[in-house]
């Protein structure tokens, strides 16, 4: 029987695009974009998306009645959450004067603040928008087939900042060394956007679909 691999839709993400990579490299599995947490529970694979502030993101999730459905399949199957995706799993935002989070994990969302200045002299500029390389700092089979520093596509304007530092497992320069994916069990999640990373954003997706979490 095909797998089934749900992406969840709480109707903030780049629904599209993230499905369309996934299907490219999913073969005969079934990819649905789903707000239906039966669904969800019944998925073999969970892709969590998700873009935009992280206040709407978490009221979005709610009026789709997500929530639970969305931490049960974070801590029972292969999940994979990508940019607020990634973000809504600590305690809390910085964003709004303090926004609460699924609190997954222990640890905040900061907003790049005070960046130094570039190669070209003028201040970083935030969001964070466009390729930077990533640097793997332990082996995990989503990184097999994946270059060390290889390039990866973001736009965000907040960086998670976990209390457990085990849970790195990739990390960016942008003025200053910012938590790009965490890893833990059958949960790996990234600040990029591997659906708009080109061949090592291909790869890893590949990778989740086969993984045996």
């Amino acid at each position: 029987m095909a797998q089934k691999i749900a992406v969840i839709d709480y109707g903030m993400g780049n629904l599209r695009s993230v499905s369309k990579a996934v299907e490219h490299v999913a073969g005969d599995a079934v990819v649905r974009v789903t707000d239906d947490p039966s669904f969800i529970a019944t998925a073999d694979r969970i892709v969590f998306p998700g873009q935009g502030a992280a206040r709407d993101c978490m009221a979005a999730i709610g009026e789709h009645h997500l929530n639970q459905a969305v931490l049960r399949a974070a801590e029972s199957k292969p999940f994979l959450g990508i940019c607020m995706g990634l973000q809504v799993l600590m305690d809390r935002s910085e964003e709004n004067g303090g926004t609460r989070l699924l609190g997954l994990f222990a640890g905040e969302v900061r907003r790049f603040d005070g960046l130094p200045s570039g190669d070209n002299g003028l201040p970083l500029k935030i969001p964070h928008m466009g390729w930077s390389r990533v640097r793997q700092t332990r082996e995990h089979p989503l990184w097999a087939g994946i270059a060390d520093e290889s390039r990866f596509y973001f736009v965000h304007s907040y960086r998670v900042v976990p209390e457990d530092v085990s849970l790195i497992c990739g990390t960016t320069d942008y003025g200053v060394r910012f938590t790009s994916a965490i890893a833990r069990d059958n949960l790996f999640a990234t600040q990029f956007h591997p659906e708009k990373s080109a061949d090592a954003g291909l790869q890893l997706l590949a990778n989740f679909v086969r993984w045996d979490a």
